[in-house]
């Protein structure tokens, strides 16, 4: 423990900047994918078929390991930040998409006939009625993603994206255990303060009536 703190004492401003770039590499891929992800999934309620699709391909892109993907990003765009933003964002694009394509299609279809009969378009079906019905569903997709991202973004030093990673590998490489310990401990940090601020953010979005 006395080496753990000293450790942390040294190369304080180093630990630093590392949680900095995970938690950067891990919202931009998150935000990214949240974008991406949510407008795709209410497109795909409206085309079964296309739907089967595109979801089908996504669950494909999650099932290759993570190491592989992060190898087959270096030939086509190199090595650095940019390169494992892009491997995090194919990552967390699975939860949202699959969570806003399930959350729209189980709104109860009475409800959206009510509204057709109150006269209201489409577009104010899907806003005023699918959306805030299916929101807590969607970001409970949002939650999961961010999560899994920040602990997928410990491998991103791998291809020279920084991130707490560095800590772990050279840790390991170096057979340093205070700076493993230290990597291993504020990913894990990391990730159960995201949960928590996820949880909360998913909360205040379910509307008041849907609360449990």
């Amino acid at each position: 423990m006395s080496e753990l703190i000293a450790f942390v004492q040294e190369r304080y401003s180093d630990i630093f900047t590392v949680i900095w770039q995970h938690l950067y590499i891990s919202a931009i891929a998150v935000i990214a994918g949240f974008i991406v992800s949510v407008p795709l999934g209410i497109v795909l309620t409206r085309t079964k078929k296309v739907s089967q699709f595109v979801i089908g391909i996504v669950n494909v892109i999650q099932t290759i390991p993570s190491l592989a993907l992060l190898g087959f990003m270096i030939p086509l765009i190199g090595i650095g930040t940019f390169p494992a933003i892009v491997a995090l964002f194919l990552y967390s694009i699975l939860p949202m998409l699959q969570n806003t394509y399930t959350g729209i299609r189980e709104v109860d279809p009475a409800m959206k006939e009510a509204a057709r009969g109150m006269g209201m378009t489409d577009l104010q079906i899907l806003l005023k009625v699918e959306v805030p019905l299916a929101i807590s569903v969607i970001m409970g997709g949002f939650r999961t993603a961010t999560i899994y991202t920040i602990s997928w973004a410990t491998l991103a030093s791998l291809i020279g994206g920084g991130g707490l990673g560095y800590l772990v590998f050279t840790g390991l490489t170096i057979n340093n255990e205070s700076m493993l310990l230290i990597g291993a401990i504020s990913a894990a940090l990391l990730a159960a303060l995201a949960d928590i601020l996820t949880r909360k953010i998913q909360s205040i979005c379910t509307p008041r009536g849907l609360r449990k």
